[in-house]
């Protein structure tokens, strides 16, 4: 077991994705409760009211609902592109190096005024939650999203069943796993909820700091305990 566990790079460590999930339920109740009603993390919900508008002949709506959908559809171009990039300066992974764009964003947006467009933030956060997305795609083998929940829901019921049926300790392992993600998105979203009653815009640096303490030790990684590896690929990619 302990030579699997060091088989895995520190982008993929499971605590590194409930990181990620928390700050995702952050994101999305700040974007949903203050900032004008849309979902960034992820865009089924987006897709729903779109055609609800066009359902209504509400075209103003349906034009407002385009530009978070097609921000997360450029968020996903841009993740696809810039690992390249980053890979070739042999300094730093695109994934520690997302996390710290993920982090500059969120500060910019707390600056921001209260008068401000909701759009500005969330074109920002769109993008920068389609990027993780597509980013951070396995926790230690086991393929999850770390911006949205209905994927964990389905997983943890389906291993949920086969370790009642079978007692094996992989449907356990992977349960639980999927059950702790759903808990850091619901954790993240709570708190999340709570400071933005406080604090308003500002209330979006508790994501930053969530997503500082991933950042830090990604970036250990790269430059300490993995600096010799930042070629080799996370799986899934």
């Amino acid at each position: 077991m302990e030579k699997e566990e060091k088989s895995f790079l520190e982008c993929e460590r499971w605590w590194i994705f409930i990181i990620l999930m928390t700050a995702a339920g952050w994101l999305g109740a700040f974007t949903y409760s203050i900032r004008g009603g849309v979902f960034c993390n992820a865009q089924t919900g987006n897709f729903v009211l779109l055609a609800m508008a066009v359902g209504n002949a509400d075209l103003a709506r349906a034009k407002y609902l385009l530009i978070p959908i097609s921000a997360y559809f450029l968020g996903s171009i841009l993740s696809e592109i810039l690992p390249n990039f980053v890979k070739k300066t042999n300094v730093l992974r695109w994934d520690t190096m997302l996390l710290g764009i993920e982090i500059i964003v969120i500060i910019i947006l707390g600056f921001l005024p209260e008068s401000a467009p909701y759009q500005i933030s969330q074109v920002a956060i769109n993008f920068i939650c389609s990027m993780q997305y597509n980013t951070f795609r396995q926790a230690q083998g086991i393929p999850m999203a770390t911006t949205f929940c209905t994927n964990h829901v389905r997983q943890t019921s389906i291993h949920m069943v086969k370790w009642i049926k079978h007692k094996n300790t992989d449907s356990l392992l992977r349960f639980s796993r999927h059950a702790l993600m759903l808990c850091a998105f619901v954790f993240g979203g709570v708190l999340s909820t709570i400071m933005c009653n406080l604090f308003m815009g500002k209330a979006v640096w508790g994501a930053a700091v969530v997503l500082f303490i991933g950042f830090a030790d990604l970036l250990y990684a790269d430059l300490k305990t993995e600096k010799g590896q930042l070629d080799r690929k996370p799986r899934g990619h």
